[in-house]
């Protein structure tokens, strides 16, 4: 849950550039994979590129590269975001997902080279709220081709709870 010292965490990660905390943070995701489960590649959630500009890195990135490296399976910057989104915070679950609708597409090289073709995608993001952001990177991997997409994130609103 995206409560407590947890939260906390991410938003010393996320807000405070404490690159240092991905390395225990992705040990937590990777906790969370079966042994058993194999993905072709990991694929991040990107950020727009002014904002990973001026926060100086991509949280999903971070955590994509250690659990990738653990795992030995490739990272692929697979995807862009096209285009600037408001924050998701304060947006109801319709809102974010209209913030959100097709701001995500497949990298040009990536198309070109037909690497997600039916590929086993693992989509690392930092924290869940509706889902939003999610599915529509998702849907912009399986328009890619990719095969199929898990979604493997540090933590999960629980909007039941909310006001």
């Amino acid at each position: 849950m995206y409560e407590g010292s947890l939260r906390s965490l991410i938003h010393l990660f996320k807000y405070s550039g404490m690159k240092p905390l991905a390395r225990p943070l992705a040990a937590y995701l990777e906790r969370a994979i079966p042994v058993d489960e194999h993905f072709d590649a990991v694929v991040p959630v990107p950020l727009y590129w002014r904002k990973q500009w001026s926060r100086g890195f991509n949280q999903a990135e971070l955590l994509a590269r250690y659990v990738a490296k653990h795992r030995g399976i490739p990272v692929w910057n697979a995807l862009r975001r096209k285009r600037a989104t408001a924050t998701q915070a304060g947006l109801a679950n319709a809102g974010r997902r209209r913030n959100v609708a097709g701001a995500f597409v497949v990298r040009a090289k990536t198309k070109r080279d037909a690497k997600l073709a039916g590929k086993k995608i693992l989509l690392v993001d930092d924290v869940m709220t509706t889902g939003a952001t999610a599915s529509a990177c998702a849907t912009a991997l399986k328009r890619g081709g990719a095969g199929s997409i898990s979604l493997l994130t540090l933590a999960r609103v629980d909007r039941r709870f909310r006001s």
